[in-house]
């Protein structure tokens, strides 16, 4: 008498993708398992992945559903079946049907049936900044559904990137990492907004155009402005990047003036060091003006600082908030008294 040889379990692999990366374009180990497995299944006849699966010659088969038993018998014999989840490449997220996955599980906990060898296989990964490709999406579908943002106009959303931009600089100077990551989100959604208003064209006199221009065009200022990383030329310290910098931005912009590109609506005091730094920049002698006033002399106490390298609205904001706690501090002991 011989001792019976188990029949072989098989292997089930659930075939995940990114739908942030173009169906199709699946790693090479993904392709070597659809092509030598035995079955594959994909409930999903409108899945992005099939004409290219069909293109290349694997046979899908497309049951009403994929459960777990059924599938643990399909493996019988040692076979390999490919199950591509639902979703799995249109948005879903590409991390498998959990369904199924429980069903495999519960199978597995119970103790009463030979599991197959289960694999999980990611056919392709995000790339980084993948999800700003989201983030598009769900700003277009916004843009088109949603009562309020569908008619938003840019001049009624410039107040929200005046507080976005605010509210990034208190977290910087906070020094909350979680408050950081929130309020550059927020600054983020100001950006694709106003790109995805643009590409309706409803400004007259205007061109529409997209996020994808807006990325391009500074992708290209980036490139143009480095020439130490993407050209021959060679900066060794973050004085000859600067120099790089405003020399490149000199021939593009082709000012009459170096006060030309300073948005006269900013905060006085950046105002005024932005101003003093084009001057010493340019190597003018351009005396301080001088007269009766307060205005005249945070003028002054704003040259100098940005002489000495010191952010005048920075350091105001730091004594500010020495102030604010002096203040909180005398209402505590007030209330302590009461």
């Amino acid at each position: 008498m011989t001792d019976e040889v188990p029949a072989a379990p098989g292997r089930i692999v659930l075939l995940t993708a990114s739908h942030r990366v173009a169906p199709g374009l699946l790693s090479w180990p993904a392709w070597q398992t659809l092509r030598t497995a035995d079955r594959v299944l994909c409930s999903d006849r409108d899945h992005p992945q099939l004409p290219y699966l069909r293109e290349a010659g694997v046979t899908v088969e497309h049951p009403a559903s994929v459960g777990a038993q059924d599938l643990v018998d399909a493996c019988a014999g040692g076979r390999t079946v490919v199950v591509i989840p639902s979703g799995a490449g249109d948005g879903g997220g590409g991390a498998g049907d959990g369904t199924l996955t429980d069903g495999l599980a519960r199978l597995a906990g119970s103790g009463r049936v030979q599991m197959p060898d289960l694999e999980l296989l990611p056919g392709s990964y995000d790339l980084p900044g993948a999800r700003l490709l989201d983030l598009v999406h769900v700003m277009d579908r916004i843009r088109r559904e949603c009562p309020w943002s569908s008619t938003r106009t840019h001049k009624e959303l410039a107040k929200y990137g005046i507080e976005e931009a605010y509210e990034l600089v208190e977290a910087i100077e906070d020094g909350d990492a979680d408050e950081l990551r929130e309020e550059l989100g927020d600054v983020l959604l100001q950006v694709v907004f106003h790109a995805r208003i643009a590409q309706d064209g409803l400004d007259e006199g205007s061109e529409p155009f997209s996020i994808d221009d807006v990325a391009a065009t500074i992708v290209e200022k980036l490139i143009h402005r480095h020439p130490h990383v993407f050209g021959d030329e060679t900066a060794e310290t973050p004085e000859e990047v600067k120099a790089h910098w405003l020399r490149t931005k000199a021939v593009e912009k082709q000012r009459d003036s170096i006060t030309d590109g300073v948005p006269l609506t900013q905060p006085g005091l950046a105002l005024a060091s932005k101003l003093a730094g084009r001057v010493r920049t340019a190597g003018l002698n351009v005396p301080l003006p001088t007269g009766d006033g307060i205005g005249y002399d945070l003028l002054a106490l704003a040259a100098q600082a940005e002489k000495t390298g010191t952010d005048p609205e920075t350091a105001l904001r730091a004594a500010a908030r020495t102030y604010r706690d002096a203040i909180r501090a005398a209402e505590e002991r007030g209330r302590a008294r009461n």
